[in-house]
Formats: structure tokens, C-alpha cells, sequence
């Protein structure tokens, strides 16, 4: 493989972190960028760098998106051949608390990541959207052919901006972009914030779990190692325009510009319950469950609709929740220093 250098934003981030690690293993020069906020614990963070740092194909910056000038610098210096923009402010409930963290980082950072693009010949930019965008949207499964424009919390109105962001200068200066709508991301290295992180936590400590609407929610579970090889692959499939795209029957997904979004799901919704004793199951404890009502910017179900993911990139997400919960249990177990549980099943 030649010698090809791609910035990956959010590189000591969970998703950043494994796609930067599959991209390494591929013989890619990567260069990753991270604010290393706070928003959860930096010392995670550090130590997923740490991994990465063992590659000799790998430089880290310590920068913020959305400072303008340092970002220009950086695609000026670097002049890299692709971008994989994944960082973000994450998190659908804090977006309620602090709303302004996230149109600095996901809207004012993606607008420099897009013009650090368009001055710099990027090849492709690739980033990260959400199953969020679907919001209101009760058609399952999720179809990147249908409308998304109903968005339930600010988080998801900021990632579907990134996405008409990225149609806007894929019209203008022909840069190709393609979006990725991610669905409920879990496994090892995991954030601490997600709910797999917090539920093995307190289960392993005595303490009772959050179970939002009174368990009833089913979510789209896509184990990290899936999503971060359809994000690799993603990004060696330059986007195209499309030959049949009709503007009197405008496709979301598509356009006459070089512009794409995927679904990238494991095409197979799991009700929260499942999930938990998934979890109970690796664990060899009963969790205590709180229940609660639905929190305000939840959807009740997410399911997504991967037939384009699959005809045009050729990936197919597909790790069990039995078998990407386990690994989750594990990791945790032994960067955390818990003992195994004696009796758990293996």
C-alpha cells in the first residue's frame, strides 16, 4: 500500500480510537487530533492513546476543532490525502445542560474540518452522523432514503447539520464526502457516559441501574469493531455522484455531488431487557433496576436499514450481542482490576 496520511479527529475517543488502530493495522500514516476534554475521564482517553502511540505510523495533536487558525495550520502543514472526522460532542441528554459545547464542537469544528478540506485537495472526508437524525421518524427500519429533519435533541440537530454541511461543499467544490449514521455503539474502551459502561459498573459494585423507559426501549446494538471496519472501509470507497439522482425526487442519501450517507447498524433491534440480562448473564449477578420514564431527546426504537452499506461498500455488521457484551465484561474487568466472577458463564 502506498503511503497515504489521514487525519482522524476524536483519535483518543471510543470510535476514534479503534478506527484509528484498524487504519494503523492497514499501513496507514495516521495523525490523530483530540481536545482530550473532559467531559469524561481524561485518564481513559490517555490510555487509548497510549495504545496507539505504539505504532510508529502514528502522531498524536493535541488540538481543538474549533479553533479556526491552528486547524487551517494543521491541514496546511500535514496536506493529508483523507479525512475521517469523527470527533464530536457526544451525548444525547447533556446536550439539554450545555448546549453551546456542542455547536462549538459539532458545528463551528466540522465547518473547519470542511474548509481545512476544501483548501487542502482532501480526497475524501468521512464523519461521523447518528441514528439520532432520525428523531421523529417512526418508519422502521431507518431508511437514509427518508427525510430526516424532525430531530428530537439538539445533539442530533448538530450531526444532521454536519450533513447538509457536507452536501453544501460537496456541490461547491466537488469535495467527496461521505456521512456515516452510526446505531448505539458498544464494546471495549467504551465511554463512560453509554450505558453497557454504567450498568456492568454498578452492577459489579451492588448498585442499582437507570432503566429509562421502563425498559422498553429497543436499540440497534452495533458492536465497535464493525463499526469502525465499515468506517475503514468507507473511507477507501471514494464518494461518487450519482448518476440517477433526480432533482424533481431528491434523494437524501445521494446527490448529482460527490456525497453519500450510510447506515451502519447491526440491522437487528434488541430490547433494553435483553440487553441487560445479556450483561447479568456475563457477569454472574442480577442487576437492581430503577425504572424510569423516557428522558426528553430518546427515541423509543432504533433499527437500522444497512442495504446500501452493504451493496456499495461491501460490509455487513454482524457481532451478536452475546458475543461483543462479553468482550465489553471483559475489558472492563481487567483495566478496572475487578475480579472474575466465579460461575460466570464463558
Amino acid at each position: 500500500m502506498p503511503d497515504i496520511k489521514i487525519l482522524v479527529t476524536g483519535a483518543a475517543g471510543f470510535i476514534g480510537f479503534h478506527t484509528a488502530q484498524k487504519l494503523l493495522a492497514r499501513g496507514y500514516t495516521v495523525v490523530g487530533l483530540d481536545n482530550l476534554n473532559s467531559y469524561y475521564d481524561v485518564s481513559l482517553k490517555q490510555a487509548r492513546l497510549e495504545q496507539l502511540r505504539r505504532a510508529p505510523n502514528f502522531r498524536f495533536e493535541h488540538l481543538d476543532l474549533a479553533d479556526r487558525e491552528p486547524m487551517a495550520k494543521l491541514f496546511a502543514n500535514e496536506r493529508f490525502a483523507r479525512v475521517v472526522h469523527l470527533a464530536a460532542q457526544a451525548g444525547v441528554r447533556y446536550s439539554l445542560q450545555a448546549p453551546h459545547a456542542y455547536i462549538d464542537s459539532n458545528v463551528t469544528g466540522t465547518l473547519n474540518i470542511l474548509e481545512g478540506c476544501r483548501h487542502n485537495g482532501i480526497e475524501h472526508l468521512v464523519y461521523a452522523s447518528t441514528s439520532s437524525v432520525y428523531g421523529a421518524n417512526t418508519k422502521m427500519p431507518f431508511s437514509v432514503h427518508d427525510i430526516a429533519d424532525h430531530p428530537v435533541s439538539l445533539y442530533a440537530a448538530t450531526k444532521r447539520a454536519n450533513e447538509l454541511m457536507a452536501h453544501t461543499y460537496s456541490w461547491l467544490f466537488k469535495i467527496p464526502t461521505t456521512g456515516l449514521r452510526f446505531f448505539t455503539v458498544y464494546g471495549p474502551w467504551g465511554r463512560p457516559d453509554m450505558a453497557l459502561f454504567t450498568f456492568t459498573r454498578n452492577i459489579l459494585e451492588g448498585k442499582p441501574i437507570d432503566v429509562f423507559n421502563n425498559g422498553h426501549h429497543k436499540r440497534d446494538f452495533t458492536y465497535v469493531d464493525d463499526i469502525a471496519e465499515g468506517v475503514v472501509r468507507a473511507s477507501e470507497r471514494i464518494a461518487q455522484p450519482d448518476p440517477n439522482w433526480n432533482s424533481n425526487s431528491p434523494d437524501p442519501s445521494s446527490s448529482s455531488a460527490p456525497f453519500r450517507v450510510y447506515n451502519i447498524g447491526n440491522n437487528e433491534p434488541v430490547q433494553l431487557m435483553r440487553y441487560i440480562e445479556v450483561i447479568e448473564e456475563c457477569l454472574g449477578r442480577k442487576a437492581q433496576k430503577n425504572f424510569l420514564p423516557m428522558q426528553p431527546g430518546d427515541v423509543p426504537e432504533t433499527f437500522a436499514d444497512i442495504d446500501d452499506l452493504v451493496r456499495d461498500v461491501g460490509y455487513r455488521p454482524a457481532t451478536p450481542i452475546e458475543t461483543g457484551v462479553k468482550h465489553f465484561v471483559d475489558w472492563f474487568c481487567q483495566y478496572y482490576g475487578y475480579e472474575p466472577i466465579a460461575g460466570r458463564k464463558q
